[in-house]
């Protein structure tokens, strides 16, 4: 197309230094698939260390010439000139650390006080400086953290404020977070769940819409895509949070809540002919074919598939070692391994079936199309898994999204990972085009930033390591509010925020805690005990009667066989040498009371 650029619009370019000429202040950069830009900085661009939450900005524009040294990542943020053939003109620098080898996110401490930010946010957004309640709490929060009109509390959105607590309390041993995450669980427990005994299964309600003193239950989803029915994914979320504490409590009373949730699945959203778990079940019979559903009727998709693993199985089985747990596990990914490729027709996974695993390809507003995160987020939790019954179709698949990714769903000019693109190309397309729109949300750089971390520390690779400093680089950079706090929803291509509708809001139905603090949770798990080799402490609060054999598991996540070992205990801040370091557990003393318990995690060296 004739004169395509002709006018001139401000953009980023995400990429390795390779040449810098101090007195034509002219640098060159190239991209992760190798293209090669000048960028001028004559305009005197400013310059800046990414930066934590809660940390004030840094600034290094008095230290441009020196950094900039062969090799070193960073961001350059200025205006394209369609003149001469293209010129950029920087106006912002981002470096990601003082060296050329140095990337602060990978400090042992980054992520563990990024949580804690993230939680005092929650917190203080939520019951804001007054005691922790929630009646008080709101699905919707602003931008700064001011509640909407709205009164709706969402079940799975206290269960993921409750995740994000009780892994803000594993990583920094703060009561208060375990406070918060105690008393979510138990409001679930009072107000959404629902204990039928006839059929001896627990199912959630959707929320409850509250008007004073009194409130008015959500039987079925109110959310669009769900709408009247009872859809899998809210019930495997709503166990996300109660999970993440049990955990830390061993509270019996919430392993027996997720066990006759369990119960529910395999009585009414399981299909024992054709394997898997349908997407939604009707609200008068809980039948998976009843019309009422529509286009939601014999569904399967990833959510209902998927989702079990990382929301809460696995972490029921780290708290647990179950083999019950561990069978549900491998039944899942096997399920993924078998169904979810379809590389004859596209590079990215199927995720919406019929009943009989025929491909849904018309289905709302997924159509034909991909979500990038749920590419990577099977790649991460294969490799999980992997750890825990290794399998070689496990790591292949694996390995293979984690190769054919960046080339597809990635932004290999400006860094970060897109949304919803076309599985396939029409006509003589060469990029896979985008659904609605380049922007970028914070939960799909997650899955990214998780896959190539547990990639790079479980089969190493260089291309791996890249890809996941890459994508760290981006959130990092882009995505931290150092204004109001916690993290965007969205940024333009550019990294730019996304402020419109509710995408500039910092709670939804779509987001809460959950997504933000689990990639701080598992990136210092990663970062630290697979690939830098340096020790983390976590912190429990267990009653030793809940216990059986007054054991405690320790395990942070499904971690290669014997790659960390336990270097030290404390009980209420005393040592305590009961444990077996190897099997990562911990035998509590024989009291009747809750004990705080520190456990320090070495890694153990590669041979």
């Amino acid at each position: 197309m004739a004169d395509a650029v002709t006018f001139s619009f401000s953009d980023t370019i995400a990429g390795y230094v390779t040449r810098f000429d101090s007195g034509a202040r002219l640098l060159r950069l190239k991209t992760s698939d190798g293209r090669e830009f000048d960028v001028s900085l004559a305009g005197d661009p400013s310059a800046e260390l990414v930066r934590n939450l809660d940390e004030p900005y840094i600034d290094a524009s008095g230290h441009i010439d020196e950094m900039l040294s062969p090799g070193r990542f960073l961001f350059a943020y200025g205006v394209h000139y369609p003149e001469r053939g293209g010129s950029f003109d920087a106006k912002r620098l981002v470096f990601l650390g003082r060296g050329s080898e140095d990337y602060r996110f990978e400090e042992p401490s980054w992520w563990i006080k990024q949580i804690e930010s993230l939680a005092d946010f929650y917190k203080r957004a939520q019951f804001g400086d007054g005691p922790v309640d929630f009646t008080e709490y709101r699905t919707e929060i602003r931008l700064g953290g001011d509640k909407t009109a709205s009164h709706v509390q969402e079940t799975d959105t206290i269960s993921r404020l409750v995740y994000g607590m009780a892994s803000a309390y594993l990583l920094t041993g703060k009561d208060e977070y375990l406070e918060v995450a105690e008393r979510g669980t138990e409001y679930l427990r009072k107000h959404m769940r629902v204990v039928d005994s006839e059929e001896d299964v627990v199912f959630w309600y959707h929320g409850i819409s509250v008007d004073g003193d009194s409130e008015r239950k959500l039987f079925t989803s109110e959310f669009s895509d769900d709408y009247d029915a009872i859809p899998m994914y809210e019930q495997i979320y709503a166990l996300a949070g109660p999970i993440q504490t049990y955990r830390v409590t061993g509270d019996v009373r919430i392993k027996n809540d997720a066990d006759a949730t369990i119960r529910l699945f395999d009585k009414f959203f399981f299909d024992p002919e054709q394997g898997g778990y349908y997407s939604h079940i009707d609200p008068i019979l809980f039948s998976a074919d009843h019309e009422s559903l529509g286009e939601n009727a014999e569904r399967k998709n990833w959510n209902s598939v998927g989702d079990h693993a990382p929301a809460y199985l696995i972490n029921l089985y780290l708290a647990t070692g179950d083999q019950k747990y561990a069978d549900f596990l491998e039944y899942t990914f096997d399920t993924i391994a078998d169904k979810f490729p379809d590389y004859k027709n596209s590079p990215f996974v199927q995720e919406r079936f019929f009943r009989d695993w025929s491909h849904d390809t018309a289905h709302s507003w997924q159509q034909n199309r991909a979500v990038v995160g749920h590419n990577l987020k099977i790649a991460w939790n294969l490799m999980r898994m992997n750890s825990l019954k290794a399998k070689p179709e496990y790591e292949q698949l694996a390995k293979k999204i984690g190769e054919i990714m960046p080339a597809v769903g990635s932004d290999v000019q400006r860094g970060g990972w897109y949304d919803v693109v076309e599985r396939v190309k029409e006509g003589d397309q060469e990029a896979y085009r985008f659904a609605w729109h380049d922007r970028k949300a914070w939960w799909q750089q997650e899955q990214a930033i998780l896959a190539y971390l547990i990639l790079n520390g479980t089969v190493g690779g260089d291309a791996n390591l890249r890809e996941a400093r890459q994508a760290q680089a981006f959130y990092n950079t882009f995505f931290l509010d150092h204004d109001e706090g916690a993290v965007y929803f969205n940024v333009l291509a550019s990294g730019t925020p996304y402020l419109l509708g509710t995408e500039r809001l910092k709670g939804s139905h779509s987001m809460s805690m959950y997504h933000s603090a689990e990639l701080c949770y598992l990136s210092a798990v990663y970062n630290n005990l697979l690939i830098n080799g340096r020790e983390m402490d976590f912190h429990f609060q267990p009653d030793p009667t809940n216990l059986p054999d007054r054991v405690l598991r320790v395990s942070p996540d499904l971690l290669p066989a014997g790659s960390v070992r336990i270097a030290s205990v404390e009980i209420d801040e005393k040592p305590y040498t009961d444990f077996d370091a190897d099997a990562l557990t911990v035998r509590l003393p024989d009291v009747q009371s809750r004990v705080k318990v520190k456990v320090r995690l070495r890694p153990v060296a590669k041979k």
